[in-house]
């Protein structure tokens, strides 16, 4: 794949799959900006980075908070003059799986907060500078929920399709000033988030897995090589697109 000298931020990439994409980008000779709420855990997967040979630096962000979206975006070109790549794959889920009625208030704005909102604003800031340097790839990562129905799951579902509609309507907008928006939706992939439902459902792994094809969970990994497709210029024809990774499971 193509990635070879792209300046890439990927947020939420302290650990999971946002890690395992930042470590796949330096591999593939990409600048990789490595974004978290964490910055312990950041500058861990840069160090990684450059251990092996790329080229990375650590940033710490909360996308929640638009002037900490706008300084990360700053900062970038600040260091290496340009923004390729944003990869917006900062994500939570709730801490409770409960029906609509029951649905916390809590979980509804933090997880629509970090999800949909984040997403929003890292658009927004790449996309000023990508109009000004008059190119750019933005690579949003949604989730099977966003495609799908998702129960006991509201703001979570609520919040990834806004993410494949935001890709969509931004898509559309901007696909004339060389600049390309899609999305990709993993399906049940061993994350943070999966452990969190299993650590209540223990039960749930054997379930989940007899619904999905392969039956197996994904891997962060196996996410990571559609978000370099996406991010490099092999898909450069691709906008509004949205590639799902999930082992069947939406068949």
């Amino acid at each position: 794949m193509n990635l070879k000298d792209k300046v890439v931020i990927i947020t939420g990439a302290g650990s999971g799959i946002g890690a395992a994409a930042a470590k796949l980008l330096g591999e593939r000779n990409a600048t990789v900006v490595v974004s978290d709420i964490n910055l312990s855990n950041a500058e861990k997967v840069a160090a990684e980075i450059i251990k092996n040979g790329g080229i990375a630096s650590a940033i710490k962000t909360d996308v929640t908070k638009f002037e900490e979206v706008e300084a990360l975006i700053a900062q970038t070109v600040s260091k290496y003059d340009r923004v390729d790549v944003i990869v917006n794959n900062a994500g939570i889920g709730g801490k409770h799986q409960l029906k609509t009625a029951e649905h916390t208030h809590d979980d509804w704005h933090n997880v629509i907060a970090v999800n949909q909102t984040g997403v929003f604003y890292c658009m927004q800031a790449a996309l000023k500078q990508m109009m000004k340097q008059g190119h750019g790839t933005i690579v949003n990562v949604a989730s099977l929920a966003g495609l799908k129905a998702s129960g006991n799951n509201l703001s979570y579902s609520a919040s990834k399709f806004a993410v494949v509609g935001m890709t969509k309507s931004a898509a559309l907008e901007y696909g004339s000033k060389n600049i390309r928006i899609n999305a990709v939706c993993p399906g049940y992939t061993h994350s943070a988030l999966l452990d969190q439902l299993l650590t209540v459902r223990p039960d749930m792994g054997d379930l989940l897995k007899r619904l999905i094809p392969m039956k197996r969970f994904g891997e962060a990994n196996e996410i990571a090589e559609g978000i370099c497709f996406l991010a490099s210029d092999n898909s450069k024809f691709m906008t509004g697109q949205t590639l799902t990774l999930d082992g069947g499971t939406s068949l």
